[in-house]
């Protein structure tokens, strides 16, 4: 019989609203435990209730990103508003950054999905996917560049405090290793840069999000356009090898998926001692060549997609809470909506989909 209860988590609410309760009524009794086993659960059981408002909210859900833009910044209001007990944010703080939550969350998102990846595809697409980013992050350059000279907020201002944080990972891998790297050279404050950069890569990716729902329903509309899940028009469905990734779990894949993943991660912070790039794109790099040269066993590579995908589908409403709480100022947000910086910001994004688009179109690309 099928159990069609409404559920949250995969909770029933007689199971979930009493956790709720006790979980964020902890947070205002000022005994909420930190790190792990305090911090994780509030961000889950926040994040999935705003996730389901924001999916279910007209228009939001349909042109603005629906949970995830309203997590972000439904979180960052609790925090400029002082909803949020301070003890609370001041430990997502360290749950976050000084405890590298959203490292092991990206760890475990790029190796999982790379090692997941048809090998045959990957080879066959690693020499088109270089020039396609080069060209999506080229045009998003300098067309913001541009129009920054054009309306007189500066082309190097444009491109360093607005365009490359928002091309260049986002917060924790675009907009902080930026501002300590700007910070250092300029011999400026990188709080100060980074006040400057946070409310550009939040924008961005409200309007990335936005931009995404809005291609999405292109592509429904016009099917010629996308491969649905496909990348290359070319390419060739291997389902016998797709196939082997859906056998049943065996939970020790998680704990194989879990030292995989973030031995990656580890590997990437090594070679940047020697290599001057960030240790996300050399995780990136890594995972991609062992993947490409067949260094890891079948039966390993799914240990880390599994792990992937139960840390998705488990912990990505909770990261939100956190970035939202933890990188996202709303103050700065709302000092920064002046008409020009909002401009710039759109015009980095819309680059990024044209420079992709044109590029892309003539690789082959869906």
């Amino acid at each position: 019989m099928k159990n069609d209860r409404f559920k949250l988590l995969g909770l029933e609410m007689k199971y979930f609203l009493p956790i709720t309760f006790l979980v964020i009524g902890a947070s205002y009794l000022h005994v909420l435990p930190k790190g792990l086993v305090g911090i994780l659960p509030y961000l889950m059981v926040v994040g999935i209730i705003l996730d389901y408002i924001g999916n279910h909210l007209p228009i939001i859900k349909d042109y603005f990103g629906g949970g995830p833009i309203v997590i972000i910044f439904a979180s960052a209001a609790f925090v400029y508003f002082d909803i949020l007990p301070k003890e609370t944010s001041k430990a997502i703080h360290t749950f976050m950054i000084q405890d590298s939550f959203l490292d092991f969350y990206i760890a475990a998102l790029i190796v999982g999905s790379i090692l997941g990846m048809n090998r045959s595809l990957l080879i066959r697409a690693a020499i088109k996917y270089l020039p396609v980013i080069i060209g999506g992050v080229t045009v998003a350059l300098l067309l913001t560049g541009t129009l920054g000279m054009i309306l007189g907020y500066g082309f190097k201002r444009a491109i360093f405090y607005i365009a490359m944080p928002i091309m260049g990972g986002g917060m924790g891998a675009g907009a902080v290793p930026l501002a300590q790297i700007f910070g250092q050279a300029l011999k400026e404050d990188p709080k100060s840069i980074l006040s400057v950069m946070v409310p550009a890569v939040a924008l961005g990716n409200a309007i990335a999000i936005v931009f995404g729902g809005l291609l999405n329903n292109f592509g429904k509309k016009y099917p010629k356009f996308s491969g649905n899940g496909q990348l290359l028009k070319s390419e060739e469905n291997n389902a016998e090898e797709d196939k082997k990734i859906l056998t049943s779990l065996d939970y020790k894949q998680l704990g194989i998926g879990l030292i995989v993943s973030t031995t990656f991660f580890i590997l990437g912070k090594i070679l940047n001692i020697f290599i001057p790039i960030h240790p996300y794109a050399l995780m990136i790099i890594s995972v991609a060549i062992f993947k490409m040269c067949g260094f890891i066993k079948w039966e390993y590579e799914e240990c880390a997609f599994k792990w992937f995908h139960f840390v998705m589908n488990n912990f990505t409403c909770g990261l939100l809470v956190g970035i939202g709480v933890a990188y996202t100022n709303l103050g700065q947000v709302i000092d920064a909506f002046t008409p020009t910086y909002l401009f710039l910001v759109f015009s980095t994004v819309i680059g990024a989909v044209i420079g992709t688009s044109i590029v892309g179109y003539f690789l082959n690309f869906y």
